[in-house]
């Protein structure tokens, strides 16, 4: 059988394990920059807001009904899901597949009895270990542990553990599915199936295998068989390759200035840098965008991108910051307030695959690799959020282009923010 773990409402879960205080209230996390609402509480959704509000627009509407909001703090995420993810191991009885920063799917053997009671020991269990909350679903595919996780989450009843393995709680839950929630099943094609009175994933299922194909090709034809307990989506136990890697950011102000938007560069070109590096990847292209402002209307807009072919595949950040400043330089336009920009990197390539070109310096290459080693072990063991060694034309980087009001501390990540217990009797 297989099980789909889904941590309830990650990021905020994330921000009460360290603050009790959260619990019972409404939470919102804020996306870069705390533009929008990206994350919230039961709470918070009972009072109509959405993921997606603006901040500006709903600030107000925040204080009236005294929401906590709290900017995204994804390095104290990153941490406490991968903390889930190894209770998560430990506990399944075969492999374990990472699908998300707060999912995953592991392997559960009928062998450790009645299922429907192991699953709420290995909520249980990640709760106590971690802090965290999460509804289990469990069937024999990945898309039924889906709808059995949905039912998990949305159930107290469940104790956040759903088993689904007999027909009839199939068929139960697909009736009471709507099709758009079905995994798998896209905005495109929910809209189609809705026009045709398709609107639960159990009448889905009881179309024929061909109007099926017809209709949505061989993806909706797997969806199909899944719901019908035919496990044709394999599990991704190594992350795909990646095509692509960016950094971008909304700046907390628009930018007027050249000279800011190189140092701008120079910091998105140490971030993917450092990405490239953690991956074993090279980058043989590099592409630069920018974007003004779409909320000031009155404004004057503009929207541009370039992209460059590099000498040769890369991963040192020196030599992308100045093919990322030159491509910059050439769509760059005075007089605009740009309000966004990034870098992204493809073609990527395997480390250990990179092709040479005829004038590579070996010696200096290896300097090169010896280099950004140092400074990734150094920038690693930082107890602060910014890098102790970066390139100098990083300036301050990000830091004044970056609204963060809201922030909370790297409980597990950073020494000086780790909780203090008050031992001394009153």
């Amino acid at each position: 059988m297989i099980g789909l773990a889904d941590c309830n409402n990650f990021f905020v879960s994330c921000e009460r394990v360290f603050q009790p205080a959260l619990q019972g209230r409404p939470v919102i996390v804020l996306s870069n920059n705390d533009g929008c609402a990206v994350a919230l509480s039961n709470e918070a959704k009972a009072l109509g807001f959405k993921r997606g509000d603006p901040y500006f627009k709903i600030r107000t509407e925040c204080d009236r009904h005294g929401v906590a909001v709290l900017s995204g703090n994804h390095r104290l995420y990153s941490d406490m899901s991968d903390r889930v993810m190894a209770t998560l191991r430990a506990l399944s009885s075969g492999d374990t597949e990472v699908y998300s920063v707060d999912e995953a799917f592991i392997d559960l053997d009928p062998g450790l009895g009645d299922l429907g009671e192991y699953g709420r020991y290995v909520v249980d269990t990640v709760r106590r270990h971690t802090g965290i909350p999460i509804s289990l679903g469990i069937a024999n595919t990945k898309t039924l542990a889906k709808v059995a996780a949905r039912f998990a989450k949305k159930y107290a009843g469940y104790a956040g553990a759903c088993l689904m393995d007999t027909p009839y709680k199939v068929e139960k839950a697909l009736d009471m599915t709507p099709i758009g929630d079905v995994w798998g099943i896209g905005r495109r094609h929910r809209v189609k199936l809705c026009d045709r009175g398709i609107n639960t994933a159990l009448q889905f299922a009881s179309l024929e295998a061909d109007a099926v194909r017809r209709m949505m090709g061989i993806t909706g034809l797997r969806t199909w068989q899944e719901l019908h307990g035919e496990a044709v989506i394999r599990q991704e136990l190594t992350p795909p390759e990646r095509q692509t890697l960016t950094a971008s950011r909304s700046f907390a102000r628009d930018i007027y200035s050249s000279e800011e938007m190189r140092q701008a560069m120079s910091a998105f070109a140490s971030i993917v840098g450092r990405k490239l590096r953690e991956r074993k990847l090279m980058a043989e292209e590099l592409t630069v965008f920018l974007a003004t402002n779409r909320f000031h209307d009155q404004a004057p807009q503009y929207f541009n991108s370039v992209s460059v072919h590099l000498p040769e595949a890369t991963d040192y950040t020196p030599a992308i910051a100045h093919a990322a400043a030159t491509a910059m330089e050439s769509i760059y336009r005075d007089g605009y307030g740009y309000k966004k920009a990034g870098i992204t990197l493809s073609r990527l390539v395997d480390t250990r695959h990179r092709q040479l070109n005829l004038f590579t310096d070996t010696k200096t290459d290896a300097k090169r690799r010896r280099l950004m080693e140092a400074v990734d072990r150094i920038n690693s063991a930082s107890a602060s959020e910014r890098d102790r060694v970066r390139i100098a034309s990083m300036g301050d980087g990000l830091t004044d282009l970056t609204r963060r009001e809201h922030d909370s501390r790297l409980y597990t990540t950073r020494l000086v923010d780790i909780i203090e217990v008050n031992t001394e009797l009153s």
